[in-house]
């Protein structure tokens, strides 16, 4: 019986301390995806940007950017975005494409949406949470407020019109005509659509603007953008 008893206790030992380190190696492994989520793919969207940005700049003194080509690959820069309310440095390269790999590295235009300052529907996806958060605080912005996109030959202004938390499933807000599938777009619009709530994905955040001023590079930018 003796022997026995000692038996049953060293079971219930050897699980326990299986147990702990069970729990210890989740307890690691978890605290590592933190880490890359929090720190490691915003340090990397970071120096994409970067890459991107100087890239872009260069283009732009050059023949032009991307953007100015008829057809671009996924991941080329297609203009910079400046949300004066985020502050004078706020700025983002949006790529070309919203693949998992694009958005990765910035903000994407949806590929079948307009280009900058075309007639039509400027779509671009972008991340709240993790990979550079570019639409962390798109939830403060308020109607009225400017978006201005830099495109190497111009600076196009957007006035913020509306907003709405949607179903993903919800494609009609990236339409010519934002919610109106099929209508024919007159006018130049620009389209944010980011995850709802910042660190879930259960709905999305979409926040629509039109072009109201567009001036020449060489003019220098619109107030409120370094």
């Amino acid at each position: 019986m003796l022997c026995v008893t000692r038996t049953f206790r060293n079971l219930i030992t050897s699980v326990i301390r299986l147990t702990a380190e069970l729990a210890l190696t989740a307890g690691f492994v978890l605290l590592l995806f933190a880490f890359y989520l929090l720190v490691w793919s915003n340090h990397r969207t970071e120096a994409a940007q970067d890459n991107l940005l100087a890239q872009f700049r260069t283009e732009a003194g050059k023949d032009g950017p991307a953007a100015s080509k008829k057809r671009l690959d996924p991941g080329d820069g297609v203009a910079v975005l400046h949300i004066p309310k985020f502050g004078k440095d706020w700025a983002f390269v949006v790529v070309e494409g919203t693949d998992t790999d694009d958005l990765r590295n910035g903000p994407g235009r949806f590929s079948d949406s307009a280009m900058p300052g075309e007639v039509g529907n400027f779509a671009i996806a972008g991340h709240r949470a993790t990979h550079g958060e570019p639409f962390a605080n798109l939830d403060s912005v308020d109607e009225g407020d400017q978006i201005v996109v830099e495109t190497g030959k111009e600076w196009l202004v957007y006035e913020i019109t509306w907003s709405r938390i949607v179903a993903p499933s919800a494609l009609e807000v990236i339409a010519p005509v934002a919610g109106h599938p099929g209508r024919k777009p007159t006018q130049s619009t620009m389209t944010l659509v980011t995850c709802h709530p910042r660190w879930g994905s259960t709905e999305r955040l979409v926040v629509g603007s039109q072009l109201v001023e567009r001036r020449k590079a060489a003019a220098g930018p619109p107030k409120g953008v370094a």
